[in-house]
């Protein structure tokens, strides 16, 4: 009887070791056969190929070869009310979904739009054509850098997005002459990193900066007034003055303002009083400020030449234009930012650049040294507010976590 005890015993647990073992086997199976998607759709069914439009592609030269029906193309073509496919662009990727069985049916072709929205056809049915748009995350970071050469180079050298560089640029366009930060000016921002798919796609809103340039300390904090963001320094007054800093985005100095210089092609030493900035030809040029265009057209040496009063006391003077701006006039009023012309190298010029000018009751000054009074500062019932709000951002650039 003890014998036959034993031996039921033994055998129940074989039962329950190979029972174990068989769920085994089922989890594994599982976690092999886990979806893998791609775009949403299983790639455990399908062969994915993923290919490149090139120039001179439309959407029947894509797909015809494939063997998608003719009829299918042309409606394809016609459904331009969720995507029009006339708009595929040469250099942007597709994806051929085919079975992985006998029939090696396409039933999917994905085209990215951009690095987020694609456009699915679903050919499994009928055809059904559909936009998404991949998850876009935005991570909230602090990176600090010193300037060794240039501050895009800053930014390319910490393998962060050199067009940082441009953000800050218009943030401060109206304090720092980012024509002339030196080695050694330091700064630290706070800002959103957008990815998709694990990948860097470019920048969100910058909260804050922290830029020390020639020693001094200037701020950058986003606040909400009047409707919309603005940045102020730390004592609540705006950063945006009557005049830019600068009539153009992103560029260089050739040449300054002095009573002296050695004229590269009349070669003769007489007065410059005006900046030159050298830049590619066709470059925008921007007003500085708002105002009226009192002269357009031809001025000699100073080639296609663009003048804008902007009150009683500022005139500023645009030269050496390769072109205007469409339908610029004289009487127009400008915007402060807007497009007045592009960069050139008329008149006597060895090569292209804008010799910029700005006088104060007709008397020429140095637009470097130019100084404007400031916007708006923070709103008395703001105060509160806005100092509750400085002291978080600036407790957030003072952070000395890791940063990259």
């Amino acid at each position: 009887m003890d014998i036959l005890k034993k031996l039921s015993l033994i055998l129940f647990i074989s039962i329950i070791t190979i029972s174990c073992n068989n769920t085994d086997n089922l989890v594994i199976k599982k976690i092999k056969y886990e979806e893998k998607l791609k775009f949403g759709i299983n790639t455990n069914i399908y062969k994915v190929q993923k290919k490149q439009v090139v120039k001179n592609d439309n959407i029947s030269s894509i797909m015809n070869p494939l063997g998608i029906n003719a009829t299918i193309i042309d409606k394809i073509s016609k459904t331009d009310s969720i995507f029009d496919s006339r708009k595929i662009k040469a250099g942007n990727n597709y994806y051929i979904f085919t079975k992985k069985d006998s029939t090696e049916k396409i039933d999917y072709i994905v085209y990215s739009i951009d690095r987020i929205k694609y456009v699915i056809y679903n050919f499994k049915d009928s055809l059904n054509i559909s936009i998404f748009k991949k998850p876009v995350i935005k991570t909230r970071r602090r990176i600090s850098g010193t300037i060794t050469s240039s501050l895009w180079n800053s930014f390319v050298e910490k393998d962060e997005d050199p067009l940082i560089a441009n953000e800050l640029s218009e943030i401060y366009a109206w304090t720092i002459d980012f024509f002339g930060i030196q080695k050694g000016d330091k700064y630290t921002i706070v800002f959103d990193e957008i990815t998709v798919d694990s990948n860097k796609i470019g920048i969100g809103t910058i909260y804050s900066v922290l830029f020390n340039s020639g020693n001094k300390d200037f701020y950058a904090l986003r606040f909400y007034q009047d409707s919309a963001y603005s940045y102020f320094d730390e004592k609540g007054n705006s950063l945006k003055k009557a005049f830019l800093k600068a009539p153009l985005k992103y560029s260089r100095i050739s040449s300054g303002f002095t009573n002296s210089r050695f004229h590269p092609v009349l070669k003769i030493r007489r007065p410059h009083h005006g900046v030159d900035y050298a830049a590619a030809t066709g470059t925008p040029v921007y007003t500085i400020g708002d105002g009226k265009v009192i002269s357009k057209g031809w001025t000699g040496g100073g080639g296609n030449t663009v003048k804008i009063k902007h009150n009683s006391v500022y005139i500023t003077s645009y030269m050496h234009l390769s072109k205007y701006a469409a339908n610029l006039k004289e009487g127009d009023r400008v915007k402060q930012g807007e497009v007045i012309g592009y960069v050139g190298s008329t008149g006597l010029a060895t090569g292209p650049h804008l010799d910029f000018r700005v006088y104060k009751n007709s008397y020429a000054i140095d637009p470097l040294k130019m100084d404007a009074p400031p916007s708006e500062p923070i709103k008395k019932e703001n105060i509160e507010g806005y100092n509750k709000m400085k002291k978080l951002l600036i407790e957030e650039l003072n952070n000395n976590k890791p940063n990259k």
